[in-house]
């Protein structure tokens, strides 16, 4: 007697988690085209499944580094140093590929006199001042609010001091880290019905109607986030490992870009990116701290958003600016957004700041602010993409480049 045929669900079941994500995201975009109001239903599911993520991404961050820097053994080597850098370095190619852009295919704006209610920081003093105050945050209420860089402050600190505690209370800590992550496990394998609930969703409420008068900054936008992550990431990777960079260039953008896109949310996206260098068989130790970091102060995407919406303000009102005036702005906006990562649509608040660098009054900064809304669509979906897929990608250029030097010296 012959087996039976593996059903339907079964053979869906044993997909990579990547193909199930892909038939979702077509099942969604194919129910938004033929059924538009049965779509608009699904957003709901596509609501539980970001809430869900943004639910475990701040107690997991504050367990997981917590536990990995009390379980770190001294001499132990971790690659927080060169991961950084590459952060910094990412942030500024990304800056320069922006400014170039938007100096050679300026763009203009229909700015007009209506007023929008957005909350911005009124300038880098405010912003560092507010940066400072979410480092000293109530540790319960930063869980609370996810303010991430709060989480990470208080983990470190515990973290340290729990290094010097019995041997017991450590490996309860590591218990505790195993069943949170186990827990993001069963909520990441709901992905493909989370993504075919927001594409579905989104396209039958929005559509892309509004995004055509703005064709021309879309294109600006999105073309410099490609360059970015097909070709200025690949040559900083391949700077780093002397091989070549598109396999593991590639496997970010699909396994954690495809997510980034879809929640819009770096933090949403801390417990993909973390199965994934798990996967990659990368430092625990190292990307634990690494990765919530990034989260936070990797904004290469936001430099881009940042600068060339300013650039176009700057254009339209004919404000003279040079290049090197134009790549620090951008730098400094981008290393300020830190400020206001993590959620979406967080860098279009940064704009103000740094339109008030070259003396746009904030009337007509606002009315820029709401242009990133309208197009917010696709450009916060393509930013948060290439901010949370670069996490990983130079987390793990940095993990294999240090160990490959190892083994050089050895």
């Amino acid at each position: 007697m012959t087996a039976s045929s593996p059903s339907l669900l079964q053979r869906l079941k044993n997909l990579s988690l990547v193909a199930q994500i892909l038939i979702g995201l077509i099942a969604g975009i194919a129910l938004a085209l033929f059924a538009p109001q049965v779509a608009k239903d699904t957003a709901f599911i596509g609501k539980v499944f970001v809430s869900a993520l943004k639910a475990v991404a701040p107690i997991l961050v504050f367990v997981l580094v917590m536990a990995s820097i009390a379980n770190h053994k001294h001499g132990q080597e971790t690659h927080i140093r060169p991961i950084l850098f590459l952060y910094l370095l990412g942030t500024f190619a990304a800056a320069v590929v922006a400014v170039v852009a938007s100096m050679a295919f300026p763009s203009h704006l229909v700015l007009s006199t209506e007023n929008v209610s957005v909350t911005a920081p009124g300038g880098i003093g405010d912003v560092l001042q507010s940066l400072l105050l979410s480092v000293v945050d109530n540790p319960v209420k930063a869980l609370i609010e996810a303010n991430f860089i709060g989480i990470l402050a208080w983990a470190i600190g515990m973290g340290v001091a729990i290094r010097h505690a019995g041997d017991t209370t450590r490996e309860v800590l590591g218990d505790l880290s195993n069943g949170v992550t186990l827990i993001v496990r069963v909520v990441i394998r709901f992905a493909p019905l989370g993504i075919f609930g927001l594409v579905a969703s989104t396209l039958a409420t929005s559509g892309f109607g509004a995004l055509i008068g703005y064709a021309h900054l879309l294109a600006v936008l999105l073309g410099c986030m490609l360059f970015v992550a097909l070709v200025m990431n690949p040559l900083i990777v391949f700077w780093k490992l002397r091989r070549n960079p598109y396999p593991l260039t590639l496997k970010c953008l699909r396994e954690s870009g495809i997510t980034a896109f879809f929640t819009r949310s770096s933090a949403a996206n801390i417990p993909v990116n973390l199965e994934l260098s798990k996967r990659l068989g990368l430092h625990e130790d190292t990307y634990s701290v690494s990765i919530p970091l990034g989260a936070t102060i990797n904004m290469a995407g936001a430099a881009i958003t940042i600068t060339v919406l300013t650039l176009a303000a700057v254009h339209t009102l004919g404000i003279a600016v040079d290049i090197p005036t134009a790549i620090l702005l951008s730098v400094v906006a981008a290393i300020c957004a830190c400020g206001a990562s993590g959620v979406a649509g967080g860098s279009l608040l940064l704009i103000p700041l740094a339109c008030s660098l070259f003396g746009i009054p904030s009337e007509i900064a606002m009315q820029v602010v709401a242009v990133g809304f309208i197009i917010g669509v696709l450009q916060d979906s393509a930013e948060t993409a290439l901010n949370s897929s670069t996490d990983v990608l130079f987390t793990a250029a940095a993990c294999l480049g240090e160990e490959a030097k190892a083994q050089r010296t050895a």
